[in-house]
């Protein structure tokens, strides 16, 4: 039995070129590269050169390999693997892989077919890929392996998942076959995650909507009450992007008879009169819409679109019987798709939220009802001209080809917010880049207003920010639902979010075009350093952040909250909080409310949005560059059209190099060269500010040698200008950090542009003030708080430790000072 799918552009055929391929006696051996090695077993012969639901193409270079034959068996060698195979039945004393060069700090070296191979401890071991659902889990999950281990190989079981056949159909392999890849990479992750993607294709580039806030509940909304909302959003500062309308969009309280109202595709008019204009009216607001469904139970008579699906499926539709949901039904999946999504897409449903919690069987052994869904949605969902997308559940590896994931629905705990950043970035090691949680978690639990915050700002610093909750009439996520300063710190980090989409559509392209997850754990960028496998909650987000997020409560005696970060060698700077720190050293950052470890290097360009509330769907119209000080840097900015099937030639590209020269007195100059931008419909004209990150104020601005003075809002009223004749000066308005706005006004790019900042003023970090802030928060004794003052201000170095130490400071107290305290402050 097969099912046809809708994919036009496929060949057919992937397969290994022949050179590759090694052949005996029920066993066939394919050398992609001289690491990653295909072995199939099947006592009949009966191997496959097509597509499978994991691999898409198998026609690597052929690397150079000699083998030594044994009978039916062999011993293959590569420049980094020793293949041992005896040529029978794949057992542990038949077939083993060895690496012929060490993983640093691994023993093991060798891998011997069963081998368990399951993550263990994080940072140890296989490091671990994703899971299928987070579903009513209460803080860590069991992980299925992934690509990465600190032994240095790794095993893709692909022997039962479905092929693909040139004529479109997906049908189930022949059984009793084995169909494995070994990745034997050492401690080269990146190597390993770009020939999986070769292997598997890569991340399709998702809609810049996707990078915005989305908005999802489960609540019995009106059109009216859900519009209010969206304008009440807008009134008060708070940007969003995606619209999620949860089941009860459609008719949910049934005739019993019928079943459950779970599922279902007719909309409630009673809440819902004019669908049409309803979604027209989210569209006007800038915002994209997605529809939720559980297709499982199929499609009853009280649906509007029974009658013609009946008569499709050549069923007479006069005798009421419910159509079950059978994937592996051709004919049920074109009237599916036809019927049931196309009709609501054709009036404004922009993508679908495919909520499938029913299992992975099907009428069609080995053909997963939920990959299913996933692959023909979403290649379903760029018939017409649109990007793309799919918003659903993990189904196993090669996932990644149908973005955006939904985890499921969490506990909400600070064990469910603490799991997440670990297991988002973790996911990159299986190439999933784009998971999507209920932030905020989705049910149970207690009203937290400290926690609710924190799962916001990790939101905001995560691939996907989706607010959503539970039907419970008091667990929701509006800001203003929460105490003051949860709103005014929840309302800043959405509004950061959005400043952040031109830097994130470029992680995006990076996700797509390289292979770089968009969040990652630290040992993708250090694989050598053994630190970065002992944080498992910090990741590297995007080209240039590292973010430690804040996922315990505050010290109740301080009022902070604290985490342990490990920072590389350099000079790192908080650009929320302004701290600077010495890289190479793991360190403990103590943070208030307001503030989440987000650190970049010194010399990093960020690529900001200059207005929050702008449109995301396009390129931002005026760009922030954030410069981060004390040190030379390079940024890309990457964007495109927009359109459906965007190829790499169709980016274009800017860059951003940084220059930065400081001297004794904290004064420092900046050059910032730019270069033309590169590519097909790449703007020559922009607005352009440029932040300065720590700065108090700037002297001097010149453009192309031109030195510029006087303040003014650039030139705008000189549209033909190709440089300002004036620029203002004031402090930025970005939610990040402090710091000093130079506004170019409209800048001509055609040629590209070097703008000199001189006489840069940095602001020095008064340690007796940061000092006395601590423990005037701190929920302690007067005399107390007076003995630390006076031990901070009038000792140094050692002296000043031991005297703080012997004081027993409760809490985080002593490590939340020392922070504060370099050796040649005070």
């Amino acid at each position: 039995m097969s099912v046809m799918t809708r994919d036009s552009k496929r060949d057919g055929l992937a397969e290994a070129r022949p050179g590759a391929v090694v052949t005996g006696a029920g066993y066939r051996i394919t050398v992609l590269t001289s690491r990653l090695v295909r072995i199939e077993r099947h006592p009949d012969e009966t191997f496959t050169d097509l597509p499978t639901q994991t691999v898409q193409s198998r026609a690597f270079e052929v690397p150079d390999f000699a083998i030594e034959r044994h009978g039916n068996g062999l011993e293959l060698w590569t420049e980094h693997l020793h293949v041992s195979y005896d040529g029978e039945a794949l057992t542990p004393g038949g077939l083993s892989i060895t690496l012929r060069h060490r993983a640093q700090s691994a023993h093991t070296t060798t891998w011997r077919y069963g081998d368990d191979l399951s993550p263990g401890t994080p940072g140890a071991g296989n490091l671990g890929g994703t899971a299928r659902t987070l579903d009513e889990i209460d803080g860590a999950c069991p992980l299925e392996p992934g690509l990465l281990a600190t032994y240095g190989f790794s095993v893709v079981d692909d022997s039962r998942t479905a092929v693909l056949t040139p004529d479109g159909e997906v049908r189930p392999r022949p059984t009793g076959g084995q169909d494995l890849y070994f990745f034997g990479y050492g401690l080269d992750h990146r190597a390993a995650l770009a020939d999986f993607f070769r292997l598997t294709g890569p991340n399709p580039l998702v809609p810049r909507f996707v990078l915005g806030n989305w908005w999802s509940r489960f609540h019995r909304y009106s059109a009216d009450s859900y519009l209010e909302l969206m304008d009440r959003f807008e009134a008060t500062g708070l940007p969003f992007s995606v619209a999620v309308i949860d089941m009860d969009w459609h008719l949910v309280d049934i005739d019993p008879a019928l079943g459950s109202g779970w599922t279902g595709y007719s909309w409630n008019r009673e809440l819902f009169p004019e669908p049409e204009a309803f979604l027209a009216a989210l569209h006007d607001r800038g915002l994209a819409v997605s529809l939720n469904v559980h297709p499982a139970d199929g499609v009853r008579r009280h649906e509007d679109a029974y009658a013609d699906m009946a008569r499709d499926l050549g069923r007479d539709p006069d005798d009421g019987r419910g159509i079950a949901f059978d994937i592996t039904s051709p004919t049920f999946v074109d009237s599916y798709l036809a019927r049931l999504h196309h009709p609501h897409e054709a009036i404004g449903v922009d993508f679908w939220w495919l909520d499938w919690q029913s299992g992975g069987a099907s009428k069609v052994p080995g053909i997963d009802p939920l990959w299913m869904l996933n692959h023909l949605h979403y290649l379903d969902s760029g018939r017409d001209g649109r990007r793309p997308l799919t918003f659903s559940r993990y189904a196993g590896v090669g996932s990644h080809r149908y973005p955006v994931g939904f985890s499921g629905d969490t506990i909400v705990s600070w064990a469910s917010l603490d799991f997440q950043p670990y297991f988002t970035a973790t996911a990159a090691n299986i190439g999933y880049h784009w998971w999507s949680h209920d932030i905020g978690g989705h049910m149970h639990g207690v009203k937290d207003d400290e926690l609710a915050t924190r799962w916001v700002q990790l939101g905001a610093l995560s691939p996907v920010n989706r607010l959503h909750s539970s039907s419970s009439p008091f667990n929701s996520k509006e800001p203003w639902r929460f105490g003051r300063e949860a709103e005014r710190v929840m309302g800043r980090y959405l509004r950061l979010r959005h400043e952040l989409v031109p830097y994130l559509y470029t992680a995006a392209w990076a996700s797509h075009a390289d292979g770089v997850g968009v969040a990652r754990p630290m040992y993708h960028d250090f694989p050598s350093s053994p630190e970065a496998y002992q944080v498992p909650n910090q990741y590297l987000f995007g080209a240039d952040l590292l973010v430690a997020p804040i996922t315990r409560p505050a010290d109740q005696q301080t009022g902070l909250a604290d985490v342990r970060a490990w920072l590389p060698e350099g000079t790192w700077f908080d650009v929320v909080s302004g701290l600077r720190y010495e890289g190479g050293r793991t360190v403990v950052l103590h943070r208030d409310l307001e503030e989440v470890p987000v650190l970049a290097r010194a010399g990093s360009v960020l690529t900001l949005a200059a207005d929050s509330t702008a449109d995301v769907t396009s390129s931002a119209p005026a760009l922030a560059v954030r410069l981060v000080p004390g040190g030379d840097g390079r940024a890309l900015l990457h964007e495109d059209d927009g359109g459906a099937h965007v190829e790499l030639a169709d980016r274009y590209e800017t860059a951003f190099t940084l220059t930065w020269r400081s001297d004794s007195e904290g004064r420092a100059d900046a050059s910032l060269r730019i270069d033309p931008p590169r590519g097909p419909a790449a703007p020559p004209r922009r607005r352009l500010m440029l932040d300065v990150a720590g700065a108090s104020s700037v002297d001097g601005v010149s453009i192309g040698g031109v030195s510029i003075g006087g303040v003014s809002v650039g030139t705008d009223a000189r549209p033909d200008a190709t440089a300002p004749t004036a620029v203002e000066q004031r402090p930025s308005p970005s939610e990040l950090g402090a710091a000093t706005r130079v506004d170019l006004g409209v800048v001509d790019l055609s040629e590209g542009l070097v703008v000199e900042l001189t006489g840069i003023q940095l602001r020095v970090p008064d340690a007796g003030e940061a000092v006395f802030d601590v423990l005037d928060r701190a929920q302690i004794a007067f005399s107390l708080k007076e003995s630390a003052y006076a031990a901070a201000r009038n000792l140094r170095g050692r002296a000043r430790v031991e005297a703080l130490h012997a004081l027993d400071l409760p809490g985080n107290l002593f490590g939340a000072i020392l922070e504060r305290l370099p050796d040649d402050a005070l």
